[in-house]
């Protein structure tokens, strides 16, 4: 049992390393019109980008076994308090491997993290069309403005680089 798991997991991170090396050619920059998507929350509801036109919307790739992801979580949970009355919305990616972590394992981890935002599975195609073939780095986050263009990429978790960002966009 312990040996067919094992294989699994390897066959999955060979699929996804050939994938991300050979398998999509694009990914999105600055001022460029933000790929629309429709994936599901961890309550199986389906959730698109299109949904939030008119708002700012910050999107975070992220997964729950890493830590600067988790250092970002109250960062965001405090924005999407704080600004949410003027259109803005925090959207999670999870890329957590759905067979290791559970819509219910994802459910009770953002209640244990009082995550008051949405969260959505990882799709291949969201990962081609935002990352094209480059290997994510977690915690990424593109912030969309109003009219759906990216106006920020940020790579990685900075305290307070989102917050000027979103400000900027409020403006």
């Amino acid at each position: 049992m312990v040996l067919r798991k094992t294989m699994l997991y390897v066959g999955c991170a060979i699929v996804a390393l050939l994938f991300f090396t050979f398998g999509c050619q694009s990914k999105v920059d600055a001022l460029q019109e933000a790929p629309d998507f429709s994936l599901k929350d961890v309550n199986g509801n389906e959730i698109s980008l299109s949904q939030f036109k008119g708002r700012i919307v910050v999107l975070d790739f992220w997964a729950t076994w890493c830590p600067p992801c988790r250092m970002s979580i109250p960062e965001l949970t405090g924005l999407q308090k704080e600004y949410r009355g003027q259109g803005v919305v925090i959207i999670g990616v999870s890329l957590d491997d759905p067979i290791q972590a559970s819509d219910l394992f994802l459910k009770a981890f953002m209640e244990k993290f009082d995550m008051n935002y949405t969260v959505l599975r990882y799709d291949m195609k969201i990962m081609k069309d935002y990352f094209g073939t480059e290997s994510p780095a977690i915690p990424t986050m593109f912030l969309i403005d109003r009219e759906g263009k990216i106006r920020n990429k940020i790579v990685g978790y900075r305290h307070g680089i989102l917050k000027k960002s979103i400000e900027a966009l409020l403006q």
